[in-house]
């Protein structure tokens, strides 16, 4: 058998597999303090698995329509209007399984062969390999911690100069691993830039939009009237409110690309699955509370990490503005040759600590920290980290 190009150029998801690795070693009965989870450590607020059982009920338990139910897809419209200011309609949503899903799905309706896609490092984990499913060249766009881990209108301007068949950016605002968040003025500023290339695509991950800090309020770039008819945002459950399995994620943009993944997604699963769209739909229309109080612990808790990884000698960590990780520069503490894969391997195996090393995040210096975890944990983790690099 031989498998297809695109096939063997994929890579494993290196934070899944080492949130597999953790599990496993917790089974065996080892004493693992994890770091890994990209998902809250909160339930799912009940209101939203009530609506799922009804819909067990009243046996909602057939095919939806390709793009979701026609009530999460209103649903998602009166979302985007409530937090975002923007009006959009049903046809404009897709609904898929999951952010990841969708995110692909916009991928594979957006780029050829050979197109390239600005993708600001430290990226999420999944941005390239999803570039390259479809055939496109990612181009890396280097941050530093300095610049809050944000690319500057010029850095765009200039690359779309060296890069002529560049399609889209990928913006990720909080984003993962960083946690940095663009202001409005930042995202006015790059509009800017891309509203020159009206062929060119935002693609906005607004998945951590709920999770922010310090009293801000999370900006999408759709709010900017140039570049709207440009920009997909995407978004989804999974984050907000505590449905990682619940595997439901949506797309809002212009209607020839929405209709384009629709057509890609009838063909690949379908639907999302309909119990799941009925607790989403619920989720949307529901007391956001639970949101908030998420919000607010992991504001706490995000205080704990950031001042205890900084209290570390030869750590340093920018404050995250949003989602829930710490994302500490531990290059100090690598011996030459040494990435922070070596580092991370040696935590979990001698400190039985588990976090992500940078790597996978175009960042070989750093390691990310979920404090997606209890207090307890935290101030455990960080003891044992402290510990280790002071050995």
């Amino acid at each position: 058998m031989r498998l297809s190009s695109r096939a063997a150029a994929a890579t494993d998801s290196p934070t899944l597999a080492l949130t597999a690795k953790v599990n496993a070693l917790k089974a065996a009965g080892e004493d693992i303090v994890g770091f890994t989870a990209g998902e809250p450590d909160f339930d799912t607020p009940e209101p939203i698995k009530e609506a799922a059982r009804a819909a067990l009920a009243k046996g909602l338990t057939k095919y939806t329509p390709s793009a979701g139910t026609p009530g999460l897809r209103a649903a998602v419209v009166e979302k985007t209007r409530r937090d975002s200011g923007l009006d959009y309609e049903p046809k404009n949503v897709i609904v898929g399984c999951g952010g990841k899903h969708v995110l692909y799905l916009t991928f594979q309706a957006l780029i050829d062969p050979g197109d390239a896609v600005f993708v600001p490092a430290p990226y999420w984990v999944s941005y390239i390999d999803m570039t390259r499913l479809a055939g496109g060249v990612p181009i890396i766009l280097p941050t530093t911690p300095e610049s809050g881990f944000k690319i500057s209108p010029a850095q765009l301007a200039e690359a779309m100069v060296a890069y002529p068949y560049a399609k889209a950016l990928v913006l990720n605002s909080p984003s993962n691993p960083t946690g940095a968040m663009y202001s409005e003025a930042e995202l006015r500023a790059l509009a800017e830039v891309v509203a020159q290339q009206p062929d060119f695509t935002v693609i906005s991950d607004e998945i951590y939009e709920h999770l922010v800090y310090g009293g801000e309020r999370s900006f999408s770039i759709a709010q900017v009237d140039s570049v709207r008819a440009q920009t997909v945002i995407v978004n989804g459950c999974s984050k907000a409110y505590s449905m990682t399995g619940w595997r439901i994620g949506w797309a809002v943009g212009a209607t020839p690309l929405i209709a384009a993944m629709t057509r890609i997604a009838s063909h690949e699963t379908s639907n999302p699955t309909s119990i799941a769209q009925a607790g989403a739909e619920a989720a949307l229309r529901g007391d956001q509370s639970p949101v908030e109080e998420m919000r607010v612990a992991f504001e706490a808790r995000r205080r704990v990490m950031v001042d205890g990884l900084n209290a570390i000698p030869g750590v340093t960590c920018n404050e995250p503005g949003g989602a829930f990780y710490a994302f500490p520069n531990i290059s100090a503490h690598l011996k030459p040759g040494q990435t922070a894969d070596d580092l991370a391997a040696r935590l979990l195996e001698e400190a039985k600590l588990a976090v992500v090393p940078g790597n996978g995040f175009g960042a070989p210096d750093y390691i990310r920290l979920s404090y997606a975890a209890s207090m307890a944990n935290i101030e455990e983790g960080l003891r044992r980290l402290g510990r280790f690099l002071g050995a």
